[in-house]
């Protein structure tokens, strides 16, 4: 009989634990000394409620384009599970991470891992034997008690704090920025994205004896429309400025990536002595990052913009990153989102954008109809005559959009990950099959 499958695997984690979420450091702490001796590389942790992925990406393609060894998890994935899992900038094969997964089960005993946990585990366990300069973590949900804390960083980053998740972090901006700020260490560099973090972030920072760096006090940027510089000062809280001019924009678009680029910067400037990097690098990886998904805008006609925005304070930002746009007649919506998320909140700052909405259904327990979702927008105030139809799939809602849009229309997909993804399932396949 076959070893079992990176499929077989998932499918069978998943049946197994019916709780999706389960916070809480003791399961995986258990199972992680079970794997061996930990590397030596450097582990940078990143947390926040938006941004971290492309935050990920930046320091990824930076510390690529020095020539270091690069290990990268993020959660979660666009169309394969592997792209969770990344060494020297290429997903993991299947069939290696398969087996890390069977290396986690032999070890767990009979302690209970959920999805999340069982994968975060699988790709430490890759990590930790491929002899990396760097391991990146993406912190899944929260921070204090994600399965990610448990591996002690030698730099946090917390990229900003908003509303979400809240029934796992709290009801309030306070609450959550305590949470986040679990991923923290004393006595190591602390840096936070949010120019207007929580003082609960702060305080914890402080109380803990970390090296706390500030959006907006300790570093930041300004800029032009050809380029921008990076500020900072030499330590926390005051000291000599330094600055960095002559930036070219990132790859990736949008008004919020000069926050998650500047955290970025002051990450690898407190770890210089350890881990150098040269102008030269900083300003390859920034201009060939790429990581679709965030404000990802394709070539062609009607304009295609894909997103992954799912909370109010993601949904901001892409309505100004839509305003920031040349010219369309009119924006058509494809949108998705989970039940348990604020549609409302992201329905009221979309609408100003929205000229035709096309709400659809997502799969799965926190999935939702897309009858009940357009009744949701309705409740946010959109308007009857701007919902047009009421789709199964992100995908079947895309078709029927380009079919509707003029060719100087603008297509916006955004909501959830599975939105996008499913859009970019039907996009790849329709490219497939026009190939000769």
């Amino acid at each position: 009989m076959p070893d079992p499958s990176l499929a077989d695997w998932l499918a069978l984690i998943e049946a197994r634990h019916g709780q999706t979420i389960s916070l809480g450091l003791e399961r995986v702490a258990r199972v992680r000394a079970l794997l061996g001796p930990d590397p030596d590389s450097i582990i940078i942790a990143v947390g926040g409620t938006n941004g971290k992925g492309s935050t990920c990406a930046m320091l990824e393609a930076i510390l690529r384009a020095e020539g270091y060894r690069v290990g990268c998890y993020t959660s979660p994935h666009l169309l394969d599970y592997t792209e969770r899992v990344r060494i020297d900038g290429r997903a993991v094969d299947a069939d290696v991470l398969a087996q890390a997964f069977a290396t986690v089960e032999a070890l767990r005993g009979d302690v209970p891992l959920t999805y999340f946990e069982h994968g975060t585990l699988a790709a430490w366990q890759l990590f930790r034997v491929a002899r990396l300069d760097v391991i990146i973590l993406e912190v899944g949900l929260g921070g204090r008690l994600d399965a990610v804390n448990v591996f002690d960083a030698d730099c946090a980053i917390v990229t900003g704090v908003a509303l979400d998740h809240m029934d796992y972090l709290g009801d309030n901006r306070e609450a959550i920025g305590f949470e986040k700020a679990g991923i923290f260490r004393a006595g190591r560099p602390a840096i936070c994205g949010d120019p207007q973090p929580p003082v609960s972030l702060v305080e914890h920072a402080a109380a803990i004896g970390a090296q706390s760096w500030v959006s907006g006090r300790d570093f930041g940027f300004d800029g032009d429309r050809l380029q921008w510089r990076y500020w900072r000062h030499d330590a926390p809280g005051g000291g000599t400025l330094v600055r960095r001019g002559g930036l070219a924009y990132p790859a990736l678009r949008g008004v919020n990536q000069l926050l998650n680029a500047a955290a970025a910067l002051t990450a690898l400037d407190t770890l210089r002595a350890r881990l150098p990097v040269s102008m030269q690098a900083i300003r390859q990886g920034l201009m060939l990052l790429d990581l679709p998904g965030r404000f990802q805008v394709l070539p062609g006609q009607p304009t295609v913009v894909l997103d992954v925005a799912h909370n109010p304070q993601a949904a901001g930002v892409l309505a100004a990153n839509l305003g920031d746009m040349g010219f369309h007649p009119e924006t058509w919506a494809v949108f998705g989102m989970l039940a348990d998320k604020d549609i409302e909140g992201v329905a009221a700052l979309m609408s100003g954008r929205i000229d035709h909405w096309l709400p659809c259904a997502l799969p799965g327990p926190r999935g939702m109809s897309a009858g009940a979702l357009a009744a949701r927008l309705r409740g946010a105030g959109v308007e009857e005559e701007k919902i047009m139809a009421c789709l199964d799939t992100p995908a079947s809602a895309f078709r029927l959009a380009r079919t509707s849009a003029d060719m100087n229309d603008r297509i916006v997909v955004f909501g959830s990950f599975l939105t996008v993804a499913d859009v970019l399932a039907e996009i790849h396949a329709s490219s497939r099959a026009t190939c000769p």
